[in-house]
C-alpha cells in the first residue's frame, strides 16, 4: 500500500470516528439508570448499565403504534417522489434549452420560498381535500416530486443519456413509460439511490406536518414522541435518548441493509 493510500485511509477512518461519537454518546448516555445523574468527567459507560429505558418509553407512549406511522408515510413517499420526480426531470430534459432555462430558474425560485408561507396554504388545501388528519397530508408533497431539487437532480442525469438512445427506443416502438422504465431508471440509478436517501431523511424527521395536519394522537410519527417526551421530563436525558436511540436504528439499519445496493449503483455509475 503507497503512503498516499495509507494517509487517506487514515483519514477515512479519524473522520468516522468523530462521526460516530455523537451516535456513542447517545447509545451509552441511553444505558444509564432511570433518575440517575449524568457524569461530568469523560466515562464511556454508566456503572450500572441497563435497558429499562427502553422499556419505560414503551410504557410511556405508544412507540410502536408512531414507529408503524412513520414507516407507512416513507414507505409511500418515497415510491411516489421517484417516480414524480425522474417523469418530471425527464420530461425537462426533453425540451428544447429555451423551455430548459425557464424551467430551471422556476424550479430555483421555488426553492427559495421558505416552508412556513406554505402552512397556511396547504391546511386549507387538505380540509378542502378531505386529507386533514390523514396520511395523505403528511405525503401530499411526494405528488409534486417533494422538492424541485430532487427534480433538478433527475434533470442533470437525464441530460447526461445521448439522445440517441431515446431515438432508437421510440424507433422500437417503446413508449415513453416503456423507455423511463428500461432506459431512464437503470441509467440513473446513482441518482435514485440518492433522491430515495434524501426523501426518506426528509420525511423520516419531518416534525411539523404531523403537528400540523394531524389531530389524532395514533396517527402521529415518531419525531411527535420525541418532542412529548421531552414535556413529559425535560430533565430525564438518558430517556430521551433511548428514544432517539430507537429513533435513529431504524434508519442505521435499513442503510446496512441497502449496502449491496449502494454498492452496485457505485460501480454502475
Amino acid at each position: 500500500m503507497s503512503s498516499r493510500r495509507m494517509f487517506i485511509t487514515l483519514l477515512r477512518i479519524v473522520v468516522a470516528i468523530i462521526l460516530l461519537l455523537p451516535l456513542l454518546f447517545m447509545v451509552t448516555t441511553s444505558l444509564y439508570p432511570p433518575g440517575e445523574p449524568l457524569p461530568t468527567t469523560l466515562q464511556l459507560l454508566p456503572q450500572r448499565p441497563t435497558f429499562a429505558n427502553y422499556q419505560r418509553i414503551f410504557d410511556l407512549l405508544p412507540m410502536g403504534r408512531y414507529t408503524l406511522n412513520s414507516l407507512l408515510v416513507v414507505g409511500l413517499a418515497v415510491p411516489i417522489t421517484l417516480v414524480v420526480s425522474s417523469w418530471a426531470g425527464l420530461g425537462m430534459a426533453r425540451l428544447s434549452r429555451p423551455a430548459q432555462r425557464r424551467w430551471i430558474v422556476i424550479s430555483l425560485a421555488v426553492l427559495m420560498v421558505p416552508g412556513i408561507a406554505l402552512w397556511s396554504t396547504r391546511f386549507l388545501l387538505y380540509r378542502t381535500l378531505g386529507w386533514y388528519d390523514t396520511v395523505w397530508a403528511l405525503v401530499a408533497p411526494a405528488w409534486m416530486g417533494t422538492s424541485p431539487f430532487y427534480i433538478l437532480m433527475f434533470y442533470r442525469a437525464c441530460r447526461r443519456i445521448p439522445s440517441a438512445m431515446f431515438d432508437a427506443a421510440q424507433i422500437d416502438g417503446a413508449g415513453v413509460l416503456r423507455t423511463w422504465w428500461s432506459i431512464i431508471l437503470p441509467m440513473t440509478r446513482t441518482t435514485a439511490v440518492g433522491v430515495a436517501l434524501l426523501t426518506f431523511v426528509f420525511y423520516w424527521g419531518d416534525f411539523i406536518s404531523p403537528l400540523l395536519y394531524l389531530r389524532t394522537g395514533d396517527k402521529y410519527t415518531l419525531p411527535v414522541a420525541l418532542q412529548t417526551l421531552q414535556q413529559l421530563s425535560r430533565s430525564d436525558w438518558s430517556l430521551m435518548l433511548a428514544a432517539a436511540v430507537w429513533t435513529t436504528a431504524i434508519p442505521i439499519l435499513l442503510f446496512l441493509l441497502l449496502q449491496p445496493v449502494f454498492s452496485r449503483s457505485q460501480k454502475g455509475s
